[in-house]
């Protein structure tokens, strides 16, 4: 399994980023995929998470009603819209493989820095 991360930058707070997380070789016709994220000084923690089976998704309470979580399946890609970003959404963000509750993903993309402004 191959993720490749995309899409992170500089905005100001208030603003909006979409992430892109390309999946290849996934071992079924289908797949859950999250984002996580780390902030320098703090433990790595769940964002959002996604299943192609029935679209059902999953959201951390801090970015509910913000970001939104969807997929493309025919390219198998994973996005995450984030919207309204705070300051304290600044962080390195990363795609995994597979997202289940309360497990460690498998596989995870190289990571796309997120910087949110004051």
């Amino acid at each position: 399994v191959q993720l490749q991360a995309s899409g992170g930058g500089l905005v100001q707070s208030g603003g909006s980023l979409r992430l892109s997380c390309a999946g290849s070789g996934f071992p079924l016709d289908y797949y859950a995929v999250g984002w996580f994220r780390q902030a320098p000084g703090k433990k790595r923690e769940g964002v959002s998470c996604i299943s192609s089976v029935d679209g059902s998704t999953y959201y951390a309470d801090a970015v509910k009603g913000r970001f939104t979580i969807s997929t493309d399946r025919a390219k198998k890609t994973v996005y995450l819209q984030m919207n309204s970003l705070k300051p304290e959404d600044t962080a390195v963000y990363y795609c995994a493989y597979p997202c289940q509750n309360g497990l460690q993903p498998d596989y995870w993309g190289q990571g796309t820095q997120v910087t949110v402004s004051s």
